[in-house]
């Protein structure tokens, strides 16, 4: 399927559930998550008019989107993935969202690194809402402390961000996420992908970051 074609149905996906849940479809972006794809399968969904994109690793994105930027107005650029202090700087520069902020030596780190370059990146504390041992993120006992810290460093959070345990039911993890937003007072929810995101916008998802149903199942 062309790529103009998988956007639309994502998007009329989309529009279908916040419907559903009397919802505007404006309310939720999608974040098409480009990363390990190349400019050249990336360059037919900016055509096709996407402009939200997500990749996992800072020196990915530094790769391909300075010239990507250059050809194409607009791009709001999100970091998906873990991020590793030493990167913070970086992150910074080139990305619009981070979604990742999960420890206190992160929170030092971003804030300097804001401090220093002006720019102020959206940010998302990362909920290890499984409580998974392998898995990174805040865990949701430690949330509380995290905010509070990230208050004290001077960083405005804007939401938080989830992936789910595999293989299980998303929409109990899912509800608790938009639950800890609310509770703690933050507008924005990143949460549903691929397999889940009308689950994730049905519980209230302002984001949804979807990489194979955008470009197709990896070969």
């Amino acid at each position: 399927m062309p790529e103009a074609e998988r956007l639309a149905a994502v998007r009329d996906r989309i529009a279908r559930a916040a419907r559903t849940a009397r919802r505007s479809p404006e309310e939720v972006t999608l974040i098409a998550v480009s990363k390990t794809h190349a400019a050249e399968a990336i360059e037919p969904l900016i055509a096709a008019g996407q402009r939200s994109f997500g990749e996992n690793r800072v020196q990915e994105a530094e790769e391909k989107w300075p010239a990507l930027r250059d050809r194409h107005a607009g791009i709001d650029l999100h970091l998906v993935g873990q991020l590793q202090s030493n990167k913070a700087e970086a992150a910074v520069q080139l990305f619009d969202a981070i979604h990742s902020v999960d420890r206190p030596s992160l929170v030092t780190a971003l804030a300097k690194a804001i401090d220093r370059s002006g720019r102020a990146p959206l940010l998302f504390a990362q909920v290890n809402i499984g409580d998974e041992a392998q898995k990174g993120g805040c865990p949701v006992a430690e949330l509380p402390k995290l905010l509070r810290e990230a208050r004290t460093a001077g960083l405005a959070l804007a939401g938080l961000m989830c992936v789910p345990p595999v293989g299980v039911e998303a929409a109990p993890y899912f509800a608790l996420l938009a639950k800890l937003a609310r509770d703690h007072g933050l507008a924005l929810t990143s949460m549903g992908m691929s397999g889940d995101f009308e689950t994730a916008v049905m519980l209230g998802a302002t984001h949804v970051r979807v990489g194979s149903a955008l470009f197709g199942a990896r070969g």
